[in-house]
């Protein structure tokens, strides 16, 4: 038995009137629209090969509530503290990007 879509699927990311915003898990306080586009830029930097990549290291290395696991720029990785890795091991975040 085979199945065919009737209808081409919309590419993403695509806007619908009727596609809802759940304002619930906005705790920078931003707009809707700005909520909207956030979203779908973060969803479309999860989906990229390198974010799967490395989704799929962790989820085979096994998390941890004690650590994180720190990407290195070669690909190699290594368990660090959530304090060090989340602070940029001392240099801070706001030069990150």
């Amino acid at each position: 038995m085979t199945f065919t879509l009737k209808h081409k699927r919309p590419e993403f990311p695509f806007k619908s009137p009727m596609k809802k915003i759940n304002l619930e898990n906005n705790s920078q306080g931003l707009s809707i629209e700005a909520l909207r586009a956030k979203r779908e830029r973060d969803k479309l930097m999860a989906m990229t090969d390198d974010r799967k990549k490395k989704k799929n290291n962790n989820q085979k290395e096994g998390q941890r509530s004690d650590s994180d696991i720190h990407h290195k720029p070669d690909g190699s990785t290594e368990r660090v503290s959530v304090h060090a890795n989340r602070g940029n091991f001392g240099k801070g975040t706001k030069s990150e990007g």
